[in-house]
């Protein structure tokens, strides 16, 4: 089964937070899959991060070599695709590209956002519910 995980649950992941566990124990099995758009969105994520000085670069560096770790099929997805649906659920094209690849891939999502996954129920894709 194909899982689509956003930069949420990779950053949790990678950076030891406290779902971390629970976000392996629901993957654990699947294939996941991810947006090629979900590597700008951690560097952009982790740059957010050196700008309120809550990580090192060194801490970065440790955590991309996690990530390069995970095993993760990345797949376009069509922009004018991902536009239709950030217009239609006034979404940011970020998270409209994790909507695009389930629908594409007929795969659930899973993330640590409540505002995507509201959004990925109402576009018609299945999520997953990570319980806190």
């Amino acid at each position: 089964m194909n899982l689509v995980v956003d930069a949420s649950v990779i950053i949790a992941v990678i950076t030891n937070e406290d779902h971390k566990s629970k976000l392996i124990a629901i993957s654990k099995g699947a294939d996941l899959i991810a947006p090629s758009s979900i590597h700008w969105e951690i560097g952009n994520a982790f740059s957010a991060m050196f700008k309120r000085n809550r990580i090192s670069l060194d801490q970065v560096n440790f955590a991309l070599a996690a990530y390069n770790q995970i095993p993760i099929r990345f797949y376009d997805v069509s922009l004018s695709t991902a536009l239709d649906i950030a217009h239609r659920l006034n979404l940011y094209a970020y998270d409209a590209y994790v909507i695009a690849c389930a629908l594409k891939y007929n795969s659930p999502i899973v993330s640590l956002d409540n505002g995507l996954l509201d959004a990925a129920h109402k576009a018609g894709a299945e999520i997953v519910e990570v319980d806190s």
